[in-house]
């Protein structure tokens, strides 16, 4: 795969806001806005960003315009989403691929936005990132950790990504591939689209709310695709909030690692809580131990 990778962000570059995916609370969105002018930044926001239809920010026409806009616009460096929800999965089939393929751009975005991230890979080869979002992350109470790495991700060369307090499910062993996944129930929700790489992969994955049932689900679907099954290289773990049942959970892990021979970690950073960390969606990435690192996402 012939990545492209966006520039790096600086001070001074533009940085466009949009809603492709839930309705927003503007006066949060007007809170990040204001945060990232504070730190050195100019803020656009897409023009339909306060619409609303039903539980959409804006119909799927505004939404799909205010992302080709943002792409198409050559004063934004960098794209982020002001929220997830649910709306991104509508709008696939009639993003014009080439437009992003020819503006490749920082884009980010975590949630339901993981459906763009994958297609955005799968379709443009453009690495994105997996990353904090106005609404819930930028607005009012800030975490600093997921201020720092959201900052260090986007303007160096190489990240390292820590888990704490890891589990290790079965014999670890090292693995290496293209970073892929983010909130497992929205990407399940591609299964039946072509949306996996064509080359080894990692697939980091987190959810919340989800009975052990449901996560057991999500993963045999994923494992009855040959191409996931033949390709995937390990499994890495963030949250997985609220669970019925810790046990039963990790029993799901374990039958992973025990049946298809694979690191499965749990314990790395990725999160629907404040404290998160911003993958880059796409890149090489080695795993070794607690630590995955990635390298050469940015130019």
């Amino acid at each position: 795969m012939n990545l492209l990778k966006p520039k790096k962000l600086q001070k001074g570059d533009a940085i466009a806001i949009i809603a492709p995916a839930g309705n927003i609370d503007y006066e949060k969105i007007l809170s990040g806005k204001k945060y990232f002018e504070s730190k050195g930044f100019n803020v656009k926001l897409g023009n339909n960003i306060n619409n609303s239809d039903r539980y959409f920010s804006g119909n799927d026409e505004e939404r799909l315009s205010d992302l080709h806009d943002a792409f198409s616009d050559n004063s934004v460096n960098a794209i982020v989403c002001a929220r997830g929800g649910y709306g991104a999965l509508r709008l696939i089939d009639n993003i014009d691929y080439e437009l992003i393929k020819n503006n490749p751009k920082i884009f980010c975005g975590y949630s339901d936005i993981t459906v763009l991230n994958a297609v955005f890979l799968k379709k443009s080869n453009l690495i994105t990132f997996s990353s904090p979002m106005i609404q819930g992350d930028f607005a009012n109470e800030i975490n600093t950790y997921t201020e720092s790495e959201f900052f260090k991700t986007l303007t160096s060369e190489e990240i390292k990504i820590i888990a704490n307090n890891p589990v290790y499910y079965n014999t670890f062993k090292k693995a290496e591939g293209v970073l892929i996944g983010g909130n497992l129930s929205t990407f399940v929700s591609l299964c039946g689209t072509d949306f996996l790489p064509d080359e080894k992969f990692m697939l980091f994955a987190e959810d919340l709310n989800e009975p052990s049932y449901k996560i057991d689900r999500y993963f045999t679907q994923l494992f009855n695709i040959e191409k996931f099954k033949n390709n995937v290289s390990a499994i890495l773990l963030g949250d997985f909030l609220e669970p019925d049942n810790e046990e039963y959970l990790n029993a799901v892990f374990s039958k992973i690692a025990e049946k298809f021979e694979i690191p499965v970690i749990k314990g790395f950073p990725f999160s629907h809580t404040k404290v998160k960390t911003t993958v880059p969606y796409g890149a090489y990435a080695v795993v070794c131990d607690n630590t995955i690192t990635v390298q050469d996402y940015l130019t």
